[in-house]
């Protein structure tokens, strides 16, 4: 009996280990692009001890399953070009086509690499309509995270060719950089675009990398604790809740059958209000809550053509907007610009409302400045800009935020990263640091200790970490000011240390009213110079200056720079702007520089003795001039005598 028993228990174990099926990580699938001119590590699952076979052009490659059921092989390096096929056999057979060998660049860092094409639909669009490719393609990784582990695959992910279907799903920043490199060298590129909006630097890295920072490590540990999660998700959640449930209730211009957007309300008694604005700098003091807008334009008969688009820049928080009393968008966020599609229907001859129902959940609210307020309809536009009516729905106190727990330390690592560190890269470009200026100070240890970090796990000596210094944001100052962003953009040029890494600077190409410049064209070409010098050893390429060393003598500063080819200049031809002095190293002044030769000499009447001179130290730096005479702008900088 004991004999027919185990007899019948291998049985059952064979049988099960026999249905077992090959199983693929979710990069390695149909339309991949592997990193070429170096050996791959290609690997799996199936049954225990089962014999795997990939058959590639004329060769067959072997590998057997450990007691686990995971198996590895070793493809020897291949030229770069394709498309190739793959044929795995175990127990099944997978078949795996169009497969390229190029070069591959992890995309990562918070929204400005995040951002697609879709968002730049607007700015770019012969570049969208001409950008079917199949040598350039993305993978594109999963929003999630995981504080528990790290993962060996994701949920889901596939390659995608670049066309204008797929692209609006790219990484602006991403496309343009590989379409560069693409251009330049002729040779397929794959992106792995694993980037999320919002997150601080310590998410993406690894448990053992936070240990060095017992705050962030502490904060990772207790959020292993799934009751603390949903606990924290279910209190945000009713909070939010029973905050908009009483703005719909108590909102005066919501009340069903007298609501404020219909066309034909009687809004004589409203008061006025200039837009775009703060309603906050227009009469509404520390309001949060719900403020109407209504504005009527004039149409004339000819007003036609089946393209109406209504243009309404952006707004803070959350927009509900009407054409004569019908709705046409909303925008649940103060990111994202207002484009909405209006039906020649909506619109007639004559008198036409404009009403935007505007929440704003804590802050200052209303509409923002330097941004495009505009009906079109393809031939004609109108100028939305200037006075609207308004009237105030309902006051409410401010809404606390959530708690972003996906922002936590080392989630977004363990399910968005360690998947990938099997799969040989060429390099990574960084677009990261807005969400750390609230503790600029700790951003080099943190940001250096990431490159590090991710350097060993890949196992792949110093791969090029090519990387995007915050851009110019917020209202230009014209007085010496301490700045969070100045300071982070300190950090990532002392990053600069480490070897093998490169910084796009961008302080001339950013917005101040919007945290995400629409300029990714820019920025992507600035990377994709980085990684001709970094990562294909041209030496050529074009770097934006950053400062070799200063000479602090009794009346001056004189400052060489690093990464010349034909020099310095003014950009506009001004004397150079931005420069401060300081001879305590704590009170700066604004200070004269001058341009003499490849040097910037820096001196001020009155201070003798400099022990610290600063170069477009500001939040938005806007008028920092000094440039390689390629254009490039030159980095900001702190320096201070030894």
């Amino acid at each position: 009996m004991k004999k027919f028993i185990f007899s019948i228990v291998f049985l059952l174990i064979v049988n099960t280990l026999g249905l077992a099926q090959i199983k693929l990580p979710k990069l390695i699938s149909d339309g991949a692009i592997f990193q070429r001119d170096t050996e791959l590590k290609i690997w799996g699952w199936a049954s225990p001890l089962e014999k795997i076979e990939l058959t590639f052009k004329d060769d067959i490659f072997t590998a057997t399953t450990n007691s686990q059921g995971e198996w590895e092989l070793i493809l020897p390096a291949q030229k770069a070009g394709g498309p190739h096929q793959f044929i795995f056999k175990g127990n099944n057979e997978i078949t795996l086509s169009n497969i390229l060998f190029g070069e591959v660049w992890v995309c990562s860092g918070q929204s400005n690499m995040e951002l697609t094409m879709n968002r730049l639909r607007d700015t770019y669009p012969e570049v969208i309509a001409n950008s079917k490719n199949s040598q350039i393609r993305q993978f594109l990784v999963a929003d999630k995270y995981d504080f528990k582990e790290a993962h060996s695959d994701f949920d889901a992910g596939e390659w995608k060719e670049a066309n204008p279907e797929n692209l609006m799903d790219f990484s602006g920043v991403a496309y343009f950089f590989a379409k560069d490199i693409y251009e330049k060298y002729d040779v397929p590129v794959g992106l792995i675009n694993a980037a999320l909006g919002g997150s601080p630097v310590e998410a993406w890295m690894s448990e053992d990398a936070l240990r060095k920072f017992p705050k962030a490590f502490e904060e990772m540990q207790r959020y292993k604790n799934d009751d603390l999660i949903s606990s924290t998700e279910e209190k945000d959640q009713a909070r939010q809740r029973a905050w908009y449930q009483k703005l719909n209730t108590e909102d005066q211009g919501f009340k069903t059958g007298k609501e404020w957007f219909q066309k034909n309300l009687d809004d004589s008694s409203w008061k006025t209000m200039k837009m775009p604005n703060f309603w906050e700098e227009q009469g509404l003091k520390n309001t949060n809550g719900v403020v109407w807008f209504r504005k009527h334009i004039n149409l004339p008969n000819n007003w036609s053509g089946g393209n109406n688009k209504l243009w309404l820049g952006r707004m803070v928080d959350q927009d509900h907007v009407y054409v004569n009393g019908h709705f046409v968008g909303t925008t649940g966020y103060q990111y994202p610009p207002r484009k909405y599609q209006v039906p020649d229907s909506l619109l007639s001859e004559g008198d036409n409302v404009i009403t935007v129902r505007l929440i704003n959940e804590s802050g200052k609210g209303g509409f923002i400045k330097d941004k495009p307020y505009f009906l079109t309809n393809g031939k004609d536009t109108l100028d939305l800009k200037g006075d609207w009516k308004y009237r105030l729905g309902t006051k409410m106190a401010p809404l606390q935020g959530p708690t972003f727990i996906r922002w936590k330390p080392g989630g977004l690592y363990n399910k968005m990263i360690a998947p990938l560190l099997n799969y040989k890269i060429k390099g990574t470009i960084w677009y990261q640091g807005e969400s750390n200026t609230n503790d600029p100070n700790s951003y080099f240890e943190t940001f250096t200790a990431l490159i590090k970090n991710w350097r060993a796990k890949w196992s792949m000596d110093d791969f090029p970490f090519l990387f995007v210094q915050l851009a110019n944001f917020m209202e230009e100052t014209h007085k010496p000011v301490e700045s969070d962003w100045a300071q982070l953009r300190q950090a990532q040029l002392q990053t600069l240390d480490l070897p093998n890494t490169g910084m796009a600077v961008i302080t001339d190409i950013g917005e101040w009213n919007d945290i995400h410049p629409l300029n990714k064209r820019d920025v992507g070409k600035r990377l994709a110079q980085l990684s001709y010098r970094l990562a294909y050893e041209d030496e050529n390429a074009l770097t934006s200056p950053v400062p070799k060393n200063a000479d602090f003598l009794t009346d001056r500063v004189e400052i060489e720079f690093n990464y010349l080819k034909e020099g310095l200049m003014s950009k506009d031809g001004k004397p150079l702007q931005t420069f401060e002095l300081s001879d305590d190293g704590k009170t700066f002044q604004m200070a004269q520089a001058k341009l003499e030769g490849d040097k910037v000499f820096v001196h001020l009447k009155g201070i003798k003795n400099p022990v610290a001179v600063r170069y477009a130290w500001s939040n938005n730096p806007e008028r920092a001039n000094l440039f390689s005479k390629e254009g490039l702008p030159v980095s900001p900088f702190e320096l201070k005598k030894d």
